[in-house]
């Protein structure tokens, strides 16, 4: 449950109340009231941050930079920040990594080995560590869950996907899902026959349940997506909601029941975006070609629940490769394009592009957050972008290149923003910026 309070002057002992009742709730929303960003995506996992008062424009060159942490290994892994520490993975010479730095000055603080290197030629993990007050979780791309202390990485239990579950991705990819924590569970994605999706103890790592999904239709594969699997109580039955192989599908929390399932928006190649959830509605948009789409969910007897097809839209309309979107007052913000990033605007309710295509300040796919009224667009060639959140028009309003950003990789790692300050993960490098007014 979302929960938006104003602040009030209240005694100490309703303050304290108010926090333990917040802490039993969801440690996520604990942590977006410190400015944390403790998983993918922030504590909603939706791409917005909840701060205000930042840079409105940035000088030319970029906001101050604060400094840059080396020695993070390679891949597109995006960071979490929970507790004065940040996380993230990558892979180093001798295997794949989560790291844990001191969040003042990126000093390396652990470094734990999780599992061997991805072994292509974008190499590196893609997932994102979530953090969980003292525990972190965290999928390498050899599909391992992977439980580590957050004060010394130590690994506390592991379950391997494609062994325990039968997992496996609908292409040859590898493993890039960020783990979602719900109460005392953690939600990840295996894609097996028998296991689509599985929810463990979050201390033990045993198993509470597996979900099985049924064909679903034509397109697309089968096996896990490339995305990261949202919490939805639309139609008034809480449950996860993902976006696999075959296209999206959503299983009941309490004990993993299969609900509903979309098919059209699947592609065969790589289904990557994490959807967008608000209130019966359900939006995701894949690439290579295929479209986006807007489900409405309503309640079909009791515990169960009907999707229905608002509108799609084909991949000449609207096709998001791997940059995701975020929602304001209504309004999606992304990319369009197989390997490009045109800025796009979309009425959600209606499907109405808002925007003119135009091409954006960058090159290749971007990769997007918003804060305070404004867009972050990162390009895949190391461009970054400060776009105005305004559905009238589209407003460019500051650009600078990432520094260590080179042609040999793609600049993909998803902008991150917490306690008045930009991370930008770029391969090895970690370049952390002060965006505060």
């Amino acid at each position: 449950m979302q929960r938006v309070f104003s602040a009030r002057i209240v005694s100490l002992g309703a303050l304290g109340l108010t926090l333990a009742m917040l802490v039993a709730d969801s440690p996520a929303l604990v942590a977006r009231a410190g400015g944390n960003w403790p998983q993918w995506r922030g504590p909603r996992r939706d791409g917005v941050s909840t701060e205000v008062n930042l840079l409105q424009t940035w000088p030319a060159g970029g906001p101050p930079k604060l400094w840059v942490a080396s020695g993070l290994g390679a891949g597109f892994s995006s960071v979490s920040i929970s507790g004065g520490r940040i996380f993230t993975m990558g892979d180093r010479a001798d295997g794949q990594y989560v790291f844990g730095l001191n969040e003042t000055n990126g000093q390396q603080i652990w470094a734990t080995r999780v599992g061997g290197r991805h072994q292509d030629d974008y190499g590196g993990p893609r997932g994102t560590p979530t953090i969980d007050g003292a525990l972190l979780y965290a999928i390498d791309t050899d599909g391992d869950i992977v439980c580590l202390e957050t004060a010394t990485g130590k690994e506390r239990w592991r379950r391997s996907m494609p062994r325990d579950f039968g997992g496996q991705m609908m292409s040859s990819w590898m493993f890039s899902e960020s783990p979602l924590v719900d109460g005392d569970r953690v939600i990840v994605t295996p894609g097996g026959r028998a296991a689509a999706i599985v929810a463990l103890d979050k201390l033990t790592g045993k198993d509470v349940w597996r979900a099985t999904v049924p064909s679903l239709g034509s397109s697309g594969r089968d096996g896990a997506g490339y995305s990261s699997i949202m919490i939805s109580n639309g139609g008034g039955v809480k449950h996860y909601v993902q976006l696999m192989g075959r296209g999206l599908v959503g299983v009941r929390a309490d004990d993993g029941a299969f609900l509903w399932g979309y098919n059209r928006v699947a592609n065969s190649t790589a289904n990557i975006s994490t959807p967008i959830i608000k209130d019966d509605l359900v939006f995701d948009s894949t690439s290579y070609g295929q479209g986006a789409a807007l489900v409405q969910l309503s309640a079909d007897g009791a515990g169960k629940v009907k999707a229905t097809e608002r509108y799609f839209l084909d991949g000449n309309t609207l096709q998001n490769h791997h940059g995701g979107f975020v929602l304001i007052d209504g309004v999606l913000y992304g990319g369009h394009g197989q390997t490009n990033g045109f800025p796009f605007a979309l009425d959600m309710a209606t499907g109405k592009m808002l925007w003119p295509r135009t091409r954006g300040a960058g090159v290749g796919s971007a990769a997007v957050t918003a804060a305070d009224g404004r867009l972050y667009y990162r390009y895949e060639d190391g461009t970054m972008a400060l776009i105005a959140a305004n559905p009238a028009e589209y407003q460019l309003i500051s650009t600078f290149k990432i520094p260590n950003a080179t042609p040999n990789h793609p600049s993909w790692a998803h902008p991150v923003i917490s306690d008045g300050k930009l991370y930008l993960r770029e391969q090895d490098f970690l370049n952390v910026y002060s965006i505060k007014r």
